[in-house]
């Protein structure tokens, strides 16, 4: 089975990209990491109590305030359980907490980091062993932060959804979440990378093997469906449907050619890190 690592910053469509492949003609099943890191931090869960006990003293507003017909029936529940409800995350105040490019908020988005990403991979390795069972040609992992995270290495193909103006990614964001201040929308973009820093990585694996993919998302949603039908054919002629079955009916064929690619990626990762140390040496 073919893990296409799907990547982008904030509000260059990597969503629709993820949209578009999950349905008719791809239908390619979707891991999405944003909905499994919401997932391992519901209240109860040890990520909520960590977050809590990390970030709940120097965040006054970090939980959710009870609504008043959740109150009744949170009441309800309490005394039934014995125990009082817990509150969910306030989302948006936690993110005050970690975007933006100063030194404390850089530190407290890897605290969070953290405490968040061992639990996503736990469960994207279980949902990968699921959708390899149920015989997929390939599976979408679409993670915002899939090079920083080094999930990348798992990856046959990596597609990098794409926007030349940082100036369109704000707009767009600003338009999704009108609660953004322009600063708030500039320190989210900021937060999750350079685009062209990751266009570059998806590019060095290897755009004529269709190991690196990039789809440009500027103009309209006809353009954008061009380019994700010109994606799908190029990871097709590089990893064809009867190479997954061969690989779901012989399992030791499947994990040396997993070994092989896991291999091959962190030997691309080791190439890449050489080059930038030499540019930095170069400054």
């Amino acid at each position: 089975m073919l893990i296409i690592g799907l990547t982008g910053s904030i509000a260059t469509g990597k969503s629709t990209v993820s949209s578009l492949l999950s349905s008719p003609p791809y239908s390619l099943p979707i891991i999405d990491a944003d909905h499994l890191a919401r997932k391992v931090v519901e209240p109860g869960t040890p990520g909520y109590a960590a977050i809590v006990n990390y970030f709940g003293p120097s965040t006054p507003d970090l939980l959710l305030s009870a609504e008043p017909s959740d109150a009744s029936s949170s009441s309800t529940n309490a005394n039934a359980s014995g125990r009082t409800p817990l509150r969910g995350l306030n989302r948006p105040a936690l993110g005050r907490r970690v975007f933006g490019t100063s030194e404390d908020r850089k530190r407290d988005r890897m605290i969070l980091n953290k405490i968040v990403h061992p639990a996503v991979r736990w469960e994207v390795y279980k949902a990968l062993l699921y959708y390899y069972l149920r015989g997929h040609w390939a599976v979408v992992l679409d993670v915002p932060l899939l090079f920083e995270s080094g999930m990348d290495l798992i990856c046959g193909c990596v597609v990098v959804v794409g926007v030349s103006d940082p100036s369109v990614q704000m707009a767009r964001l600003r338009a999704r979440d009108p609660h953004l201040s322009a600063e708030d929308a500039e320190n989210r973009v900021l937060s999750q990378g350079d685009v062209k820093g990751k266009v570059e990585k998806a590019e060095f694996r290897g755009r004529e093997s269709g190991r690196g993919v990039i789809v440009w998302n500027d103009g309209d949603r006809d353009e954008l469906e061009r380019e994700v039908r010109g994606a799908v054919k190029n990871i097709q002629g590089g990893s064809p449907r009867w190479w997954a079955w061969w690989l779901l009916l012989a399992p030791p064929l499947g994990v040396g050619v997993a070994a092989w690619n896991l291999a091959v990626n962190y030997g691309i990762k080791r190439r890449w890190e050489r080059m930038e140390e030499g540019r930095k040496a170069k400054l």
